[in-house]
């Protein structure tokens, strides 16, 4: 088995991470099992489907599209977990003006190893797509993403980790032109533990990014988020909307930070980091930062870590409501400031099926 240099705790990065289970489940054998049932998304449309076990394409279940395999270019930046990617990936690249024949899907299958795969989304000038990946097993999946967007283009990223157990890893590095967008949602809605790190730059004028998400943990899970948006040029606009639940022993995290270079004048950023505990035996950690060197920004950051509203409990009960269902109907409203965020209606309600899977599981 190869030794894995992992960092320590002890490096401030890092110091919410649990990594201690990695080596074991990378000395694993994976059984190579297709689930029978697989979690596409019915959107009205064909769009590319993509299923990877263990890393490799299962092509007899999968339809490419506009989507092609081969070498990617991602700079893990001496990522700890990152740089353990390959160089052979998947790629969309899309041309000016053009946009996929549906919804872009990946469903990523560990059965009990580890698989390091890197990615690529190029969009070129007013390009559009909307990309779903959904994350399943009980290995270690490990991820590299390189995001590139010229003028104007937009991309609408969704992801969902609902396996059974393991980890998922999941690194991106986005480039944004002028004019562009761009929309992360990540939900952790299984029993995997995570660590998600993004580092987007907003490299043109009026460029656009929200990032953020629902991490949803139970049992001694630890979900850990980190993610930096550098604004450089002028009239940029991004959002962090971050919410996390922790119930039982579980930690949740999230690291989320602005930069705003002297050119920057006239951004526009928003945190807002929210944590609910559902057992004062968990942890939620939330840690906002703002780094700002234009002197005409509009910046604001909030965190906030509470528990359910009682008096909002109280009046659910008093209209019959059962104790265990009002909590999930408390908790949905909560995530759903983060989930909402998705554009496409049907990916939208599978994840919150999702989030109502995870808060009935843990009731």
């Amino acid at each position: 088995m190869t030794l894995l240099e992992l960092p320590s705790a002890r490096d401030e990065s890092w110091r919410w991470s649990d990594l201690s289970s990695l080596p074991a489940i990378a000395g694993r054998q994976p059984a190579g099992t297709v689930p029978e049932a697989l979690p596409w998304i019915d959107c009205g449309g064909e769009g590319p489907r993509l299923l990877f076990v263990d890393g490799k394409l299962a092509a007899e279940q999968s339809n490419l599209g506009s989507v092609e395999l081969g070498t990617v270019t991602a700079d893990p930046a001496d990522h700890a977990l990152a740089r353990l990617v390959g160089s052979d990936g998947w790629k969309l690249r899309l041309g000016r003006d053009h946009a996929p024949t549906g919804l872009v899907q990946i469903v990523h299958v560990s059965t009990g190893g580890a698989d390091h795969l890197p990615s690529e989304i190029e969009l070129d000038v007013d390009a559009q797509a909307s990309v779903v990946e959904t994350y399943m097993g009980d290995g270690w999946i490990n991820r590299l993403a390189h995001i590139r967007l010229l003028k104007g283009a937009r991309l609408m990223l969704s992801r969902r980790v609902i396996g059974e157990g393991g980890y998922v890893s999941l690194s991106d590095r986005a480039s944004v032109g002028e004019g562009a967008s761009i929309t992360v949602t990540t939900l952790a809605a299984g029993r995997a533990d995570t660590r998600l790190d993004g580092r987007v730059v907003l490299a043109g004028e009026a460029a656009f990014a929200e990032v953020g998400g629902a991490l949803l943990a139970s049992g001694k899970q630890r979900h850990d988020a980190n993610l930096v948006i550098r604004h450089e040029q002028r009239s940029g606009m991004s959002r962090q909307v971050w919410r996390s639940v922790a119930d039982d022993a579980a930690i949740c995290s999230v690291a989320a930070r602005v930069e705003v270079a002297r050119a920057a004048q006239k951004t526009d950023g928003e945190q807002s980091l929210k944590g609910l505990l559902l057992n004062r035996g968990a942890t939620i950690n939330a840690k906002p930062e703002l780094e700002i060197f234009a002197d005409d920004v509009k910046c604001a950051h909030g965190a906030t870590v509470g528990e359910l509203d009682r008096n909002a409990l109280f009046y659910l009960a008093s209209r019959g409501v059962p104790r265990d269902e009002a909590k999930a109907l408390l908790t949905q409203a909560f995530v759903a400031d983060a989930i909402d965020r998705i554009g496409e209606a049907a990916v939208r309600e599978a994840f919150h099926q999702d989030a109502m899977a995870w808060l009935g599981a843990s009731s």
